[in-house]
């Protein structure tokens, strides 16, 4: 029986081969795939070639200096030494607005125009963050860089004012910062969204290198007929589905081998875990996707049909097994749907080796529930499938 197999997976091989245009994007899919993300989701959390807009309203106080003048004065010069963020005068909230409207500014920021009678009084002197609701996640990013910006010229103005207050200069920032909060990674290194992106990227590559394969490998060759004369030769039909699992394994292992040469080479991902075990848990989710597949596959007449219904169970599953965006940030319902899909502990399993540099002790759930999907649906797929070509 692993005679036969093997003859049929190297025939099933050799048609890949064979057919140029095939191959050509068997290997090309994952490299665009895995290069069009990586040049999406950028190296770094910070921002780029933005423009933010500045009103300000600010009417001043008495014969003071407006205080809104330093605080623009500081902002240029941090703006200046920087690519991120381009500053633009607007002389109103309305035209502001009509700028992000537009497109010819991605925020702004406006100062009230009681700012420096809050700030001679010992207020606080109130300036407003107008964002682009319209890109939610850039808005969040350029908030959250333009508050720190705030924050410190904040910190470095009650530094000043402790300090005209006589107390000591090297006790200013504890008195104005009692706390000192540090961030420290579980592992060492730099990381980006990337690092997050790359393990679920090669596990959807893998999934859809399998589940797009099967229909060629099955429900084509009973459209020509020459599953008609595998049927008919004195093979059994467990050496064909293995025949084919085999096949769907070389094919999802050179892509996953692609895809991991371009993240390590070309986006700088590290892989903190045991490679083998890598390539172990990408042959792990070849296992788990085949037997889906062949079901699948089984049901359907032809091959159109049935690349219809593998298309409408993978994209579900790429959206709602956390490769794109964190699980957590779902509601409660679809993280439980997340937890039904083994697309979903792949991707889990493949972050913690590549990312945490976890061992195969800390794998245990996900190894569990890959092997046990697996051997269910391969077990469901050798009786569907004989069903299928004997009907």
């Amino acid at each position: 029986m692993m005679s036969h197999s093997f003859r049929i997976a190297w025939k099933d091989l050799l048609e890949v081969f064979r057919n140029r245009m095939g191959l050509v994007l068997l290997i090309l899919m994952p490299i665009f795939m895995m290069v069009m993300v990586g040049y999406i989701y950028p190296s770094d959390s910070s921002v780029s070639n933005v423009t933010v807009a500045l009103v300000n309203e600010d009417v001043g106080y008495g014969g003071y200096t407006n205080a809104s003048s330093t605080l623009i004065a500081i902002l240029d010069t941090v703006t200046s030494n920087t690519d991120s963020i381009t500053l633009t005068e607007a002389a109103s909230f309305d035209e502001l607005r009509t700028m992000i409207q537009r497109g010819d500014a991605d925020a702004g920021i406006v100062i009230a125009s009681d700012f420096t009678t809050s700030i001679m009084n010992g207020q606080q002197g109130t300036i407003t963050l107008v964002t682009d609701q319209s890109n939610m996640q850039m808005s969040a990013t350029l908030q959250a860089v333009l508050e720190e910006v705030f924050d410190q010229l904040g910190t470095a103005l009650a530094q000043q004012n402790v300090q005209n207050l006589g107390v000591d200069p090297s006790n200013a920032l504890a008195v104005v910062q009692p706390y000192n909060v540090e961030t420290q990674g579980a592992i060492e290194g730099e990381f980006t969204y990337f690092d997050f992106v790359a393990p679920g990227i090669i596990a959807m590559t893998v999934m859809m290198s399998v589940m797009t394969g099967l229909p060629v490998a099955i429900s084509e060759e009973r459209e020509s007929g020459t599953l008609d004369g595998m049927m008919v030769a004195p093979i059994s039909r467990t050496a064909v589905i293995l025949g084919k699992t085999l096949a769907q394994i070389g094919r999802g292992l050179l892509q996953g081998l692609i895809i991991i040469a371009i993240a390590v080479t070309i986006f700088g991902v590290t892989i903190h875990g045991n490679i083998l075990l890598v390539f172990a848990l990408l042959l792990l989710c070849v296992f788990s996707f085949v037997g889906l597949g062949i079901v699948l596959t089984s049901f359907t007449k032809d091959q159109e049909t049935a690349t219809m219904l593998m298309s409408t169970i993978m994209f579900p599953m790429m959206f709602l097994s956390g490769v794109f965006f964190p699980v957590e940030q779902m509601p409660w319902f679809m993280q439980a749907i997340s937890k039904c899909l083994p697309l979903t502990y792949v991707a889990d399993s493949l972050r913690k080796v590549m990312i945490l540099g976890a061992d195969i002790t800390m794998l245990t759930t996900e190894l569990a529930i890959l092997i046990g999907f697996g051997t269910v649906m391969i077990a469901v797929a050798v009786p569907v499938f004989k069903k299928a070509i004997t009907s």
